[in-house]
């Protein structure tokens, strides 16, 4: 199995990334914590990074732009967070990441922010009970299928563990 967080590619086109970075979270989860100061962060190193500022719909599906910024980045931060996985836009995002690393080479990296990496990767805990309301909400069983496998390949790979050091 090949690694996914490996960015060399056999292929003799290297594609052309208009980002060096795509950060894909839940932002009422982190965005005015973690992933500000993360942008920030990368932004004075001058890291070119995408950081999706617009408040999205829930129920319509992500827009085109958004899956291009994604095939457009050299790398995906995937911040984990307690409601990634109830987010379906959060996991079109996630699945979107998968299919750019097998077909372009995108470098994923994770970072588990205040979750368990074992309980994103086994799906349990906010993360199994997000698939049940998915399950029961949505019809296309395809679709969570290709977001069920995309969330265990992409929390299989070594990333950053930010434990939640408060007890509870």
């Amino acid at each position: 199995m090949r690694n996914i967080a490996s960015s060399s590619s056999s292929s003799a086109s290297t594609p052309k990334w208009t980002y060096d970075v795509f950060l894909s979270f839940k932002g009422e989860d982190v965005r005015k914590s973690f992933v500000d100061f993360l942008y920030s962060a990368l932004q004075q190193k001058g890291i070119y990074t995408f950081k999706d500022d617009e408040k999205l719909e829930r129920g319509r599906s992500i827009s085109p732009a958004l899956l291009q910024a994604i095939k457009e980045s050299r790398i995906a931060v995937i911040i984990f967070s307690e409601n990634y996985a109830t987010s379906s836009w959060c996991l079109e995002e996630l699945a979107e990441i998968v299919d750019s690393n097998h077909v372009l080479g995108q470098t994923v990296l994770p970072v588990f922010y205040y979750v368990d990496p074992t309980v994103v990767r086994r799906q349990k805990g906010s993360f199994g009970r997000a698939f049940v309301k998915h399950e029961d909400e949505i019809e296309d069983k395809e679709r969570i299928q290709k977001w069920r496998a995309a969330l265990g390949e992409a929390a299989s790979i070594s990333g950053w563990d930010v434990p939640n050091t408060a007890d509870g």
